[in-house]
């Protein structure tokens, strides 16, 4: 379109305007005006009259709209609105919706979910919207939704586009059409077909392309998705999009295949598959070429087919020998009017007058219906003589009718399954001769009978999907669930309903239903369930089951899991089986893997197919080995593992005897299938040598590897980043009296560069900034902090109108708020103990299209539903502000770790050492993770992370969580040594005399299990320097005995326990307690 891509105005375009170009609702009369011309509508027709204003009809209820015939199709670009001139009548939101026939139409709608577009606030401003994407139809119909309350409804209009041209063809279901577009088949880099279809039928198929070999490749439309196969020896499903697209409007669909690969997009939406297989240019469309398989041919119309570029409908339209038309095939697309009514909300009804008793002697009532929900009232009558009432509803997706008399069931039937997939199903409801049939889809659905001993018929009325306000005066109950759906083809006793009269009030009544449109909306398709999340829906709503995948949240899109080893050994985990996430809710899979947190680091071991040490077995003629080792872990997983790991090494070892390495034996390691490497373990990158080699220790000098001197073993750890080991090639294995074995550990790593990631801002005016935060329809962001501050801003990312903001706002509370085009949102998190401690706090928070959420620390989730059918996508545009703002208020001072957006962890250390105000790293971790280390033991900080010194616990660990024991055969001991003050201050004469009182200690605690069959037997024994000892032993009575002489000057005491059988085999404690001269002992079982 020109004019700045907006468009010609087009309603100016049709002055001195037509009788039928414009369409009212009102039957009374009202005026209208375009562009200063003023028009009466009297009786749904336009004629002229002198004079200015606008569209006011006399009655303002949502019920009016205002129709445009264009005269022929046109690309709609934008509209314009303003209220009535020189009044308080003017429009502040309303509905467009289009159509190519006036009937059947559809509703426009901004980013697939917003309905309403605004309007005016005064009479005289023009409110122009530019549609997102343009609108292609004849005719155009506005619908009010809300108005000055001061006023009434009022409108000007205008409607900006340009010319569309199309070729259309048209295909019965048992005709096609064939193209052969080279004469012979050849390859080509890149083809491109494109087209437009539309049908009612749900399945069909629409292209047929033929390959080598019987391969052939599908598109057709199933159940109203359109899928891609791929057929031949197998059958394949390459891809499904698309939904609900049996709905008699336009659909846009793209294949673009370049070499191997090829795009399907489905109107905006596109999936990339790829098929290696070359297809011959024959293209067979509207069915496929085996007769047999008519049912499956198109029924429908298409319009611009183009095969790069090349008008195929115009080619068959002149007779090209590249173009067989088969069958009937007219180059027009006849439109089958079929009017449907949408059921949207609570009070929706159809009410239909039954006339004089049925010229069949019976009842008949067919319609048919599409709908998500379970449950919902499908139509409801009155028995005339029996005074009983008969529902026809959905009940767990299934149909069943009851007629009930004096509140108790006089017959039940049911029939169907599944009925809320949101295919269209046929209701037949027969009554004659005393023989009741209920039937879904005909043959191919669900058939129930009954004999009733009563008649079943009409009394006046019937009612469609529910029934009218309670204060109303019809006689209708509704003990059910409403119906939320879409009906169609309704016929009372064979004759079909005229729902135009019924939309005009001249035939039955009804309320709050959208008339000639099926409003459905397939909320799972495609679908905002991410990570394998299972999509279900209703008429308003979705959900996502997420079991099993992993994943948690409204859309199954934050991880469960955490990212590595370390961030679990933080949550207080020992060693053990755990699954890591390290993307967070990207798209690598979580996995699982080996914890192993005994040692100071914590290492995570990844297994492959092989661990054990494997000997070399020879092949006649074959000099060269190759074993390849796969790992449990998928590549992605493996790759990031690595890179975010401090270190990683993996033990390689050869035994061998006469077996040369370099250069007849390498291994491949790396991304991939690995490159090959000539370094073994311990030596340095493309060294070719061994770590014997590196250190000059190899027991031929003349060689780098034992191996290659025909001697011993070599062995080594490989530490460098061309891990994981993915091949040995093993070579010189062939000869006389040669032996070789291989030994590949598990990939082991500690260590993770992202989980201490960290920056201390120490200005209130300082901040970090990266690229713009790219979330549109799922973000999550979660974080470490530690502050002394009462408030501050963590994250700040702004659009032209959204934004994005996370902050402590007092010293008890987080607050994340957003605004995606709806009007902001905050979502709070209040604490009962203070955040600004000094010690860490995490903050998870996550916004999707159903709800924002926020998480600190352990604290309940909060949550903030969603606006229905509002703005889904949030749209940011500057940069990414980390602990402070654009305008340099309200920044944060304290420390941010780990700061990771949609899995992606954000280098704050690297940005930090370049940006005043903002130091790398942030030490001081025991404050906040101390309370981990157990029994006495000791928290010592490291630069990054922290352990548990268990040396003055009795207790190991990573954690000193595990008790040290031994196991003591007769004549066996420990001996320990301390040193104590006095020996300290005899070995240091400078010292003070006073160090020796000041460190004088007030008691003692000595506590010990122990589990015998012995006795006597002798369990502890200490001495001090200073002649005093202590005797923990069980005498010859079984009983645990107790001697100490705390003074050389006085005699050694004797305590008993009065516990008797110590030595029975089972595990006793006992705790020995000193406090200045007196002692105690406690002897107690352990269970």
């Amino acid at each position: 379109c020109l004019n700045r891509n907006r468009g010609l105005p087009l309603i100016l375009a049709l002055l001195p305007i037509k009788a039928w170009s414009l369409m009212s609702l009102s039957q009374i009369q009202a005026r209208a005006c375009i562009r200063g011309f003023t028009l009466k509508l009297n009786d749904l027709f336009v004629v002229f009259s002198a004079g200015a204003g606008g569209w006011s009809p006399l009655t303002s209820d949502r019920y009016q709209w205002l129709q445009v015939d264009l005269g022929e199709r046109t690309k709609i670009t934008a509209v314009a609105t303003q209220g009535r001139y020189g009044s308080s009548d003017w429009l502040t939101t309303y509905l467009l919706m289009f159509s190519d026939t006036g009937h059947n139409w559809k509703q426009y709608r901004q980013e697939d979910s917003i309905g309403s577009f605004p309007g005016n606030s005064n009479a005289d401003n023009v409110v122009q919207y530019k549609l997102q994407q343009p609108a292609v139809a004849r005719f155009l119909r506005l619908i009010p939704l809300d108005w000055n309350p001061s006023g009434r409804i009022g409108l000007r209009l205008e409607t900006y586009g340009c010319p569309y041209s199309s070729d259309v063809v048209s295909f019965d279901g048992a005709s096609s059409l064939v193209f052969r577009l080279s004469p012979e088949p050849r390859r080509v880099s890149k083809q491109i077909v494109s087209l437009k279809f539309k049908t009612l039928r749900n399945s069909g198929t629409l292209l047929h392309a033929e390959g080598k070999d019987g391969l052939s490749l599908n598109l057709q439309l199933e159940r109203g998705k359109l899928l891609l196969l791929r057929q031949g020896t197998y059958n394949k499903k390459l891809a499904s999009l698309g939904s609900l697209l049996d709905d008699q409007h336009w659909h846009h669909i793209v294949l673009e295949q370049r070499n191997g690969q090829l795009n399907l997009t489905v109107d905006k939406h596109t999936e990339t598959v790829h098929i290696p297989e070359e297809f011959h240019l024959w293209l067979n469309v509207g069915a496929i070429p085996n007769p047999a398989a008519s049912k499956k041919s198109f029924h429908g119309c298409l319009e611009n087919l183009l095969h790069n570029n090349i008008n195929l409908i115009e080619l068959a339209k002149r007779g090209d020998h590249q173009a067989t038309v088969q069958g009937k095939v007219t180059f027009s697309c006849a439109e089958p009017v079929s009017v449907a009514v949408t059921f949207p909300g609570p009070h929706s009804f159809l009410q239909l007058p039954w006339t004089t008793p049925s010229t069949s002697g019976g009842v008949s009532v067919g319609f048919q219906f599409r709908t998500w929900n379970k449950a919902g009232l499908l139509l409801t009558f009155d028995l005339p003589r029996q005074g009983g009432v008969a529902w026809l509803y959905l009940s767990e997706a299934r149909l069943t009718m009851q007629i009930h008399k004096g509140g108790r069931a006089l017959l039940e039937l049911s029939a169907g399954l599944a009925l809320n997939d949101g295919q269209w199903h046929s209701v037949d409801l027969t009554s004659r001769r005393g023989h009741l049939t209920l039937s879904v889809d005909g043959q191919e659905g669900g058939v129930a009978h009954a004999s009733p001993s009563f008649p079943v018929s009409i009394s006046s009325q019937v009612f469609f999907g529910g029934c009218p306000a309670e204060d109303d005066s019809q006689e209708c109950e509704n003990p059910f669930n409403i119906f939320q759906g879409c009906m169609r083809l309704l016929a009372l006793d064979n004759q079909p309903v005229d729902m135009i009269m019924v939309q005009q009030r001249l035939v039955g009544n009804y309320s709050q239903l959208q008339m000639d449109m099926c409003g459905i909306i397939d909320r799972c398709s495609p679908s905002h369930c991410e990570h394998g999340g299972q999509c279900s829906q209703s008429w308003t709503n979705f959900h996502c089951n997420c079991s099993n995948s992993g994943y948690s949240g409204a859309t199954c899109h934050s991880s469960v899991h955490e990212q590595s080893c370390e961030a679990y050994k933080h949550n207080g985990n020992t060693s053990g089986y755990f699954y890591i996430d390290v993307d967070g809710s990207g798209p690598i899979k979580p996995q699982l893997v080996f914890c192993n947190m005994t040692d100071v680091n914590t290492w995570m071991e990844i297994q492959h197919n092989n661990t054990e040490l494997t000997k070399v077995r020879s092949s006649p003629g074959v000099n060269q080995h190759l074993v390849h080792f796969d790992y449990m872990s998928e590549e992605e997983q493996l790759l990031s593992i690595v890179d975010q790991s401090e270190h990683c090494q993996q033990e390689l070892s050869y035994h061998c005897r006469k077996s040369q390495g370099s250069p007849f034996s390498w291994w491949l390691g790396g991304p991939g299938s690995g490159r090959a490497q000539t370094y073994w373990g311990g030596a340095h990158p493309d060294s070719q040598q061994c770590s014997c080699g590196l250190q000059g220790d190899c027991v031929d000098p003349q060689h780098y590897c034992n191996c290659d001197a025909d001697r011993l073993e070599w062995y080594g750890q490989l530490t460098q980043k061309h891990l994981p080991v993915r091949s040995l090639v093993l070579g010189d294995v062939q000869r006389p009296g040669s032996e070789a074995a291989y030994r590949v550990g598990p990939l082991r790593c500690h260590g993770d560069r992202n989980f201490w990631n960290a920056a201390f801002f120490n200005k209130e005016t300082s901040y970090l900034h990266f690229p713009t935060f790219h979330g549109e329809l799922s973000a999550d962001i979660s974080f470490f902090f530690k502050t002394t501050t009462s408030f501050g801003v963590f994250l700040e990312n702004l659009g032209i109108k959204d934004f994005i903001r996370i902050e402590l706002s007092s010293p008890t509370q987080v607050v994340f708020s957003f605004d995606v085009g709806n009007g902001p949102l905050e979502v709070r998190v209040d604490s009962s103990v203070l955040l600004n401690d000094n010690r860490w706090h995490r903050v998870r928070a996550e916004r999707n299209v159903k709800e924002a959420s926020l998480r600190v620390d352990e604290l309940p989730v909060a949550t903030q539903e969603a606006p229905a059918d509002g703005h889904i996508h949030l749209q940011l545009n500057s940069q990414l502000f980390i602990g402070g703002t654009a305008s340099r208020q309200r920044g944060f001072r304290g420390c941010i770790r780990s700061l990771q957006l949609n899995g992606v962890t954000l280098d704050l250390e690297e940005r930090a050492k370049i940006t005043p105000g903002v130091r790398p790293g942030c030490p001081g971790h025991c404050s906040s993770y101390g309370s981990l280390c157990q029994n006495q033991g000791r928290c010592v900080e490291k630069p990054n992370s922290f352990h548990c010194d268990c040396s003055s616990s009795a207790y190991t660990g990573v954690f000193c969580q595990t008790e040290v024991s031994a196991s003591f055969k007769s004549g066996t001991s420990i001996v320990y040594v301390f040193k104590e003050p006095y020996e300290l201050s005899r070995n240091r004469s400078d010292l003070p005399s006073s160090i020796y009182s000041d460190t004088i200690i007030g008691g003692e605690n000595v506590s010990l299990s122990f589990r015998t069959t012995q006795s006597p037997a002798l369990l502890l024994f200490i001495r001090s320097h200073y002649r005093g000892y202590l005797a923990l032993l069980i005498n010859q009575h079984d009983e645990l005995e107790l001697r100490y002489e705390l003074d050389s000057s006085i005699e050694a005491e004797v305590l008993r326990s009065s516990v008797r059988g110590l030595a029975n085999g089972h595990l006793h404690t006992v705790t020995v307690r000193k406090r200045m001269d007196s002692v105690s002992v406690q002897v107690k079982p352990l269970q």
